[in-house]
């Protein structure tokens, strides 16, 4: 058995190169072996399309089937292709999801608020909030109600967040042109037209559209340039003022231009944005987080609320809009439609397919 190829990908896999999956089915074969690299998933394969392998050991199975199907690559992939739209739809029907329900009960969430710092880790909020500081038992107790809170607002935007993303993938995952990766493939959601993508649900970026509008506030971040606008027009403002507090004195002074004024900047962002989605994308993949740090192909869903941008977190269950505009896309997706994209990151530069779907009210 030659596991030349087989380590290949897997060394190329594991060091972040993923741009080298790209249009080549040898790699393409790796990776949906790989998508049914588990002990059940595998031997169903295998006793569904006739296959005896001579490995008893999963991470050795792997090997030599995926050795045995390079010899018929077009085949094999056709063979794995129904096998993995079979267990997708299996996963689906065991779920049980009644999915118009799921979409009325997302419309119960009215705030969106992490429990826990900014970081959205509730456990070490609590510990360093409460744990490590209170040394007395009464007052740990007095502080119940706050407690309770903050783990009720995780659960709740947790909740709110994984069933979003879930109706999200499904409409991605029942289109003929994509196959899903079942959820067994670090990096890769499904694939579209056999080109391995990961789905990113994100909000527009804060600082991209902190930096692009200070642009176009003449070199002024957003708090500056209302605190100027707010002394031109009489406005008193103590130093400490917020961008909220600050727009609530400018409006109630009668002065809602200047607000419509920043409005209006904000949406030439994100209109520039669309015009120009290999800067955002561009952006996108240079600062991601270190901890989550990945190369591999993206198609960005980015959801947007030009009007209170706050409230994007919303756009994640308006359907009615997310699911044409995933559609659209992929109806007209062709292997043309995601952009390289050459980015820096820690020093070390790095290549990837992308493309970014807005959906903007």
């Amino acid at each position: 058995m030659n596991n030349i190829n087989f380590e290949k990908w897997d060394k190329e896999f594991r060091n972040q190169s993923l741009f080298a999956f790209n249009n080549n089915r040898n790699a393409l074969l790796w990776l949906k072996v790989r998508a049914i690299s588990k002990r059940i998933p595998m031997s169903k394969f295998l006793e569904q399309n006739n296959i005896q392998l001579n490995a008893t050991k999963i991470t050795d199975q792997n090997k030599e089937l995926f050795s045995m199907l390079e010899n018929d690559i077009d085949n094999a992939l056709n063979l794995l292709d129904a096998y993995l739209r079979d267990i997708n739809n299996e996963w689906y029907r065991e779920m049980g999801v009644d999915e118009e329900i799921l979409k009325s009960d997302l419309y119960n969430i009215d705030t969106y608020e992490w429990g826990g710092d900014q970081n959205n880790s509730l456990d070490k909020y609590l510990v360093s909030r409460f744990v490590k500081v209170i040394s007395k038992y009464n007052d740990l107790q007095n502080k119940q109600t706050e407690i309770q809170a903050n783990a009720w607002n995780y659960v709740r935007t947790s909740w709110y967040n994984n069933w979003t993303s879930y109706l999200i993938e499904s409409i991605f995952k029942h289109h003929s042109k994509v196959i899903s990766a079942v959820g067994e493939i670090k990096s890769v959601d499904f694939f579209i037209n056999d080109i391995p993508v990961d789905l990113k649900v994100t909000f527009f970026p804060n600082q991209y559209m902190n930096d692009k509008l200070k642009a176009k506030l003449n070199g002024k971040s957003e708090l500056t340039w209302l605190k100027q606008k707010a002394r031109e027009n009489g406005i008193e403002l103590s130093r400490s003022e917020s961008v909220a507090i600050i727009s609530e004195k400018i409006s109630a002074a009668g002065h809602d231009d200047i607000l419509l004024e920043l409005r209006y900047k904000r949406k030439d962002v994100i209109t520039d944005a669309q015009n120009n989605k290999n800067e955002l994308m561009t952006w996108l993949y240079a600062n991601q987080g270190e901890m989550r740090f990945g190369a591999e192909n993206r198609l960005f869903l980015v959801l947007v609320d030009s009007s209170d941008m706050s409230q994007s977190w919303k756009m994640k269950r308006a359907f009615e809009q997310i699911e044409p505009a995933i559609n659209s896309y992929l109806n007209t997706f062709t292997n043309d439609s995601l952009k390289k994209i050459d980015f820096s990151f820690k020093g070390k530069e790095y290549s990837s397919l992308a493309d970014v779907i807005f959906v903007v009210k």
